[in-house]
C-alpha cells in the first residue's frame, strides 16, 4: 500500500533523488549572472554619464560610438536576462508567472531547442554592433592611434559570418527535431 494521496507522484529513490535535486546547484550560477547584471548596469550608466557630461567636446563619430556601447551595454543585458529567466525556467524550475501581467512573451513557449536559437540571435546582435563599430573605426586604419587593423576587421567579419552560420545550423536542427515529435 502506497503512502501517496492518488494521484500524487511516487517518490522518488534515492540515487533519480539525487541526480534531480542536482538541477539546484545552478541556482548559484543564475545569482552571478544576476550580480553581473547589476555590474552591466553599472557601466551602462557610467557611459551615459560620460556621453551626457562630454557631448559637446565630442565629435558625431565618437557620440555614434559612445551610443553602440550603450546598445551593446543593452544587447548583453538581455542575453543575461533570457539566460537568468529562460535557463532557470527550463532547466531548475518554474517561475510560477502564469498570467502574470510582466511574463515576457517568449517564456510560454521556451524550451531549450528554442532558448539555443534565441540566445544564437542575440549574439549574433551583440556581434552586429561590435561589427558596426570595427567599421565606423575602419577609417582610422593605417593612424598611429587606430585600435584595429584590416587584419582586425577580416577577423571580426570571419567569426561574425561564423556565428550567422552557427545560428542558422541551430535553427535547422531544432526545426528538424520539431517536425520529427
Amino acid at each position: 500500500m502506497s503512502d501517496s494521496a492518488p494521484g500524487a507522484p511516487s517518490p522518488l529513490r534515492p540515487l533519480p533523488l539525487l541526480i534531480f535535486s542536482s538541477r539546484w546547484l545552478q541556482l548559484p550560477l543564475y545569482l552571478g549572472l544576476i550580480v553581473a547584471q547589476g555590474v552591466y548596469v553599472l557601466l551602462f550608466l557610467k557611459e551615459l554619464y560620460h556621453l551626457t557630461m562630454h557631448s559637446w567636446e565630442f565629435t558625431e563619430q565618437q557620440i555614434m560610438l559612445l551610443v553602440l556601447g550603450l546598445i551593446d551595454v543593452v544587447m548583453i543585458s538581455n542575453l543575461l536576462v533570457m539566460v537568468i529567466v529562460g535557463g532557470y525556467e527550463t532547466f531548475v524550475s518554474r517561475l510560477g508567472l502564469k498570467g502574470h501581467p510582466d511574463q515576457p512573451e517568449w517564456l510560454s513557449h521556451v524550451n531549450a531547442g528554442v532558448l539555443k536559437v534565441k540566445l544564437a540571435m542575440a549574439i549574433i546582435g551583440i556581434s552586429s554592433i561590435h561589427l558596426l563599430r570595427t567599421f565606423i573605426e575602419a577609417s582610422n586604419i593605417g593612424l598611429p592611434t587606430a585600435r584595429i587593423t584590416a587584419e582586425g576587421v577580416l577577423w571580426q567579419t570571419i567569426i561574425h559570418t561564423v556565428f550567422i552560420l552557427s545560428a542558422i545550423g541551430i535553427a535547422w536542427v531544432d526545426r528538424m527535431t520539431q517536425q520529427k515529435h
